[in-house]
C-alpha cells in the first residue's frame, strides 16, 4: 500500500489545522505570562474551602499608597491560588503577605516572582530571535548535508521543506496551548519557547532520517524508477523506526508528567503535543510535499 495515496487528505488537515491556529493567534491570543509582560506572580497555599471571592474581597482590602489594580487569580483544586499582578516592592510584597494572612487564615507562600516590564519586552524579542535563527541554521545545515543528492534536485528544497514542516509543527502546537489556556492556568513563558526549540530539534531530525533514505534509494536506483516511487519505498522503509522512536519517548514523557514535579508538567506536556505533532508530520507532510514540489518542475 502506498504511504503517499492519502496525502492530500492529510496536506488539507493539515493546512486546516494551521489556518485555525493563525486564527486563534489573534482571537483570543495567547495568554502571556509576566516572563514577556512583567509584573509580579505570587502563588499561595491557602485553607481548605476557601472560596475564589473571599480571596478577591481580601485583595480589594489591601491598603498600599499605589493601588494593586486588576489582579489575575487562577485558583486550583489542591487549594493554591496563582496570583498575577502590577510590579510590587518588597515592602509592598511582606504587607500583602501579612494582610492575606490576617485575612483568609493560614496561609503558605510557594512562589513569588517579580519581573520587570523592560525585561519582559527583552525576553519576549529574544525568544523571536531564536525561533527564527534556528529555522534559519536548519535550512542551511539540511541544504549542505543533501548537497550531494543525485538528479539534480536541489539540496535547498530538502531544507525549505523541513522548515516548513516545522513551522507546521510549531505553529498547531502554539494554537492548541491558546486554547488549553482560555480553560487552564497555562500562560506563555520562556519554558514554552524552550519546550518549542526541543520540539523543533526532534521534528527536524525525524525528517532527515527520511530523506536521508531517500537519497540513499536515489543514489542505489539511479534513474531507473520514479522519484515518487522511490520516496514511496524509503518512506515505508523509515515508518517504523519513526513509530518505534516516537512512542518510546512518548511512554518516557508520559511517565515524566504523570509523575514529575508540579513546575515542569506544561513544559512536559508541550513536549507531548509537539512529538506527536512532529512524528506526524515528517511522515504525512515532508515526504509528499518534496514529492509534489518535484513533479511541478
Amino acid at each position: 500500500m502506498s504511504l503517499l495515496k492519502p496525502a492530500k487528505f492529510f496536506l488539507g488537515l493539515s493546512t486546516a489545522l494551521m489556518v485555525t491556529s493563525v486564527a486563534v493567534l489573534f482571537v483570543p491570543g495567547p495568554k502571556l505570562s509576566i516572563d514577556f509582560t512583567g509584573g509580579t506572580m505570587m502563588e499561595i497555599s491557602l485553607p481548605a474551602g476557601t472560596e475564589k471571592i473571599t480571596v478577591e474581597d481580601a485583595l480589594a482590602a489591601f491598603e498600599s499608597e499605589t493601588p494593586l489594580g486588576n489582579v489575575a487569580l487562577s485558583l486550583t483544586k489542591d487549594s493554591t491560588v496563582l496570583m498575577r499582578m502590577r510590579d510590587i516592592s518588597n515592602p509592598e510584597h511582606i504587607a500583602l503577605q501579612q494582610h492575606l494572612g490576617k485575612e483568609l487564615g493560614n496561609i503558605r507562600e510557594l512562589q513569588f516572582t517579580t519581573i520587570g516590564p523592560t525585561v519582559g519586552a527583552s525576553l519576549k524579542k529574544r525568544s523571536f530571535w531564536a525561533l527564527g535563527i534556528a529555522a534559519i541554521a536548519i535550512v542551511l545545515y539540511v541544504a549542505f548535508a543533501f548537497r550531494k543528492v543525485p538528479r539534480k534536485l536541489s539540496p535547498w528544497r530538502f531544507g525549505i521543506i523541513a522548515v516548513v514542516t516545522l513551522i507546521h509543527d510549531v505553529l498547531i502546537t502554539v494554537g492548541i496551548f491558546i486554547l488549553i489556556s482560555q480553560v487552564t492556568s497555562f500562560e506563555f513563558d520562556t519554558l514554552f519557547i524552550t519546550a518549542l526549540l526541543t520540539i523543533i530539534g526532534y521534528s527536524v531530525n525525524d525528517t532527515i532520517v527520511i530523506f536521508d533514505r531517500i537519497r540513499d534509494n536515489l543514489q542505489e536506483q539511479g534513474r531507473k524508477e520514479a522519484f515518487s516511487s522511490v520516496a514511496d519505498r524509503s518512506l515505508s522503509q523509515s515508518i517504523m523506526r519513526s513509530v518505534n522512536t516516537s512512542v518510546s519517548t512518548l511512554i518516557m514523557l508520559s511517565c515524566l508528567f504523570i509523575l514529575g514535579s508540579e513546575s515542569v508538567r506544561w513544559f512536559v506536556l508541550t513536549l507531548i503535543v509537539g512529538a506527536s505533532i512532529g512524528t506526524y508530520s515528517s511522515l504525512f507532510l515532508a515526504t509528499p510535499l518534496l514529492v509534489y514540489w518535484k513533479k511541478k518542475n
